[in-house]
């Protein structure tokens, strides 16, 4: 494929991608754990869910508990964890902002995530971003896979032409559910067994796409 992408749209994970929220969510879901008498997950352990929904991340840190449980621990994790969000904050990319900013003066800008819903609010809120951002969608939301919300958005939006930016295997098989381009965060918490276009930082995208 040609290293300069023609689009008139880019969609974005959340977590590993835009920023690092792995130390709130660590301390929440610890906090959660010790409440429902559970193993406490380590920061490694939480940063290897991070981008599954919420079905195959429960199962994988705690499959001794009932879907209910799971359900419950899950709601209350959530709570605690967009606390502390609200508070602090997370820890953004390196070059964020300026990328956005640049971005969106002549694409079309968006997020679809695996998170539960209010997250991607939270993040737009406390970092003052969504002045960047068209649109967004969360599995949270609507319950769809991200392969689809991401083809959601992009027909609601009427885009002719997107590409999907995230740093897992779900990422990649998500844009590839969706028809669309996948590029790669490098900088993530993932790895991919392929991609479009891979980038080292976000700032990168500006060398890549077409503006």
């Amino acid at each position: 494929m040609s290293s300069i992408i023609i689009t008139d749209s880019i969609g974005f994970d959340l977590d590993g991608t835009l920023w690092n929220s792995l130390d709130a969510t660590t301390a929440a879901w610890d906090e959660t754990a010790r409440e429902f008498g559970l193993p406490e997950p380590t920061y490694d352990e939480v940063k290897g869910v991070m981008g599954l929904n919420k079905r195959d991340l429960m199962n994988k840190l705690f499959p001794q508990i009932i879907e209910k449980e799971q359900d419950e621990f899950f709601a209350t994790a959530a709570q605690k964890s967009d606390k502390i969000l609200r508070q602090k904050g997370g820890i953004l990319f390196d070059g964020l902002q300026e990328t956005l900013e640049k971005l969106s003066k002549t694409h079309s800008l968006y997020i679809v995530s695996n998170c539960q819903e209010g997250y991607i609010e939270t993040f737009l809120s406390f970092h003052k971003l969504g002045q960047y951002f068209c649109d967004y969608q969360c599995s949270g939301n609507r319950g769809f896979s991200k392969g689809q919300n991401i083809q959601n958005v992009i027909n609601r939006n009427g885009f002719k032409s997107s590409v999907y930016l995230g740093d897992t295997q779900g990422d990649c098989d998500a844009a590839a559910e969706a028809g669309v381009p996948f590029i790669f965060a490098e900088y993530g918490f993932g790895k991919v067994n392929s991609y479009d276009y891979a980038i080292k930082n976000i700032s990168e995208l500006l060398n890549i796409i077409e503006t």
